[in-house]
């Protein structure tokens, strides 16, 4: 059973450590950056891939430090992300980040998470993330790929449609629901069944 608890963050309000800088690591940048384009992100790394050493020139909102991981990196971060294959050193960061209630994801290794990144399908204003509760992402980026091609690319308009709609609306809260929710069904069974 999927205990987990869906949120969405405001990754331009938060501080997010990237420890690791090779594949993995530019794999995670790249959908920090695709989902938040302002996200704050410090990479620290010893050993720097060409790859991510671009992406973070391209993007004024991450920096990068080619060094070993000390544990000062950790003052005034949200989020640690470790995309290193150093089990040592994941186990150790793992440990400062719960001494400073600092959430983490470790790429590959659901067990040592406090949160997992998910795959998402996003199309304008509607985002969907999908989680396997860390037990297959291959069928997950396979949902994704799914959802991307079920969803119309209109649904953009839909939504902004919804929007107006939505601050037009007289009456209660109740009444309010139940307008939205015919309108949402008629489009749903029209659009997307």
């Amino acid at each position: 059973m999927n205990t987990l608890f869906p949120i969405y963050i405001k990754m331009d309000q938060v501080h997010t450590l990237l420890v690791g800088a090779g594949p993995v690591g530019l794999e995670k940048l790249q959908a920090i950056y695709f989902n938040s384009p302002q996200a704050k992100v410090n990479v620290v790394a010893l050993d720097v891939s060409q790859s991510v050493e671009d992406y973070v020139k391209k993007n004024s909102y991450a920096q990068l430090v080619r060094r070993s991981f000390q544990e000062e990196d950790l003052d005034g971060v949200d989020l640690v992300i470790l995309a290193t294959n150093n089990d040592v050193l994941n186990e150790r960061i793992r440990q400062l980040c719960k001494q400073r209630n600092i959430l983490l994801n470790v790429a590959d290794k659901p067990s040592l998470c406090d949160f997992y990144l998910g795959s998402v399908v996003q199309k304008g204003n509607l985002k969907i993330g999908i989680s396997t509760n860390g037990k297959s992402p291959t069928m997950a980026k396979r949902l994704k790929e799914f959802f991307n091609e079920l969803l119309p690319e209109e649904i953009d308009d839909t939504l902004e449609l919804m929007y107006t709609m939505r601050n037009q609306l007289k009456g209660d809260f109740k009444d309010k629901i139940e307008a939205l929710n015919t309108h949402t069904k008629d489009f749903i069974n029209s659009t997307v069944l």
